[in-house]
């Protein structure tokens, strides 16, 4: 183990980040200390300020199948805590019977993240939820809205946050709320940066010099919360009879062609399947596929290249990402 003091500052930290993300070592990579990377106080949005009411409400809302149109599925149905806030499927099916075309992310610190939804397209947490709400719950928002200002517990408690009844732009400004406070900062690798040395395994110590130096994870999963929130091209696309356009439905630009968001890594050996479409079914193969450098995609981002990692290293780097696992429990509220 290097002597460097254990909460390195911020200077060699970045200089730590920058050299592992250009390591051409072939080599097992020696394990150094790690900077403390806790998640810092989600920001919160001057248009849509936090109370505990509201988050409480937010809550009440997001286990409420009353809110789907037919009211058989609630926000939970397709994000459950225990499957990392994703359902464990490779493609959802909503009310309605439509499959989706993409695998549900997770909501683990969608607080911190400056786009929704893979390609992007929504520039608010509140706007995504809002479009989430009428298509994945297959809800006609203006005949749903009634039907929740109808139940007296959620109208005395929308008149309380908001001074109104439940409305189409209010009731997603109390779910987004609530989404705000699902963050994963308590995981056995945040409690070992903060001085507990017991907290991970050697494998995640090493598999953490892995992800930060040979294997050049850093680079586009950057602490603390492991993404870079841009997008990019990883070559999953390839031979499909239709490709997804991924981002560039929203930009047009033809190098954001199948390119999709960098996903938080925090809590993600929960989360599988893995990727935009849900197409790779565990860690070990998710690192593998990106180890490889992926398909040969002519739009393939340029970054992502062969890095010779060997499956024991890459059996290292899943242990690492094990230990960024978050375990908060989740008390599901009473309905009114």
């Amino acid at each position: 183990m290097a002597s460097l003091p254990f909460r390195t500052t911020l200077a060699l930290a970045i200089l730590h980040v920058t050299l592992g993300g250009c390591s051409t070592s072939t080599g097992p990579a020696v394990p150094s200390e790690p900077r403390v990377s806790e998640l810092p106080p989600p920001p919160i949005p001057v248009d849509n300020p936090s109370t505990p009411e509201k988050i409480a409400l937010g809550k009440q809302l997001f286990f409420d199948k009353r809110l789907s149109g037919d009211g058989s599925a609630s926000c939970e149905t397709c994000h459950v805590r225990e499957k990392g806030w994703t359902d464990g499927q490779v493609l959802s099916v909503r009310p309605g019977g439509v499959r989706n075309t993409r695998h549900s992310p997770t909501l683990y610190n969608v607080a911190y993240l400056k786009t929704w939804y893979w390609d992007g397209r929504a520039p608010t947490l509140e706007r995504q939820v809002a479009a989430a709400w009428a298509v994945q719950m297959n809800a006609d928002v203006a005949k749903v809205t009634p039907t929740i200002a109808a139940v007296p517990g959620y109208r005395e408690q929308f008149q309380k946050v908001f001074g109104g009844p439940p409305t189409p732009a209010n009731i997603p400004m109390a779910l987004a709320a609530y989404l705000r406070t699902l963050n994963s900062g308590d995981s056995p690798w945040d409690r070992y940066e903060k001085g507990q040395r017991s907290a991970v395994s050697a494998d995640a110590i090493e598999g953490y010099a892995l992800f930060t130096g040979k294997g050049r994870c850093v680079v586009c999963h950057t602490p603390p919360v492991y993404t870079d929130s841009l997008f990019h091209n990883v070559g999953l696309e390839l031979g499909k009879a239709t490709p997804d356009p991924g981002r560039f439905n929203v930009t047009k630009e033809a190098k954001d062609r199948s390119a999709f968001k960098t996903p938080t890594l925090r809590s993600v050996a929960i989360s599988q399947p893995y990727f935009h479409d849900g197409s790779v079914a565990t860690l070990e193969e998710a690192v593998r596929y990106m180890a490889s450098g992926g398909k040969a995609d002519p739009n393939k981002d340029p970054l992502l290249t062969p890095t010779g990692l060997t499956e024991r290293e890459i059996g290292k780097i899943a242990a690492f990402l094990r230990a960024l696992t978050s375990t908060e429990p989740v008390v599901k509220p009473t309905l009114p």
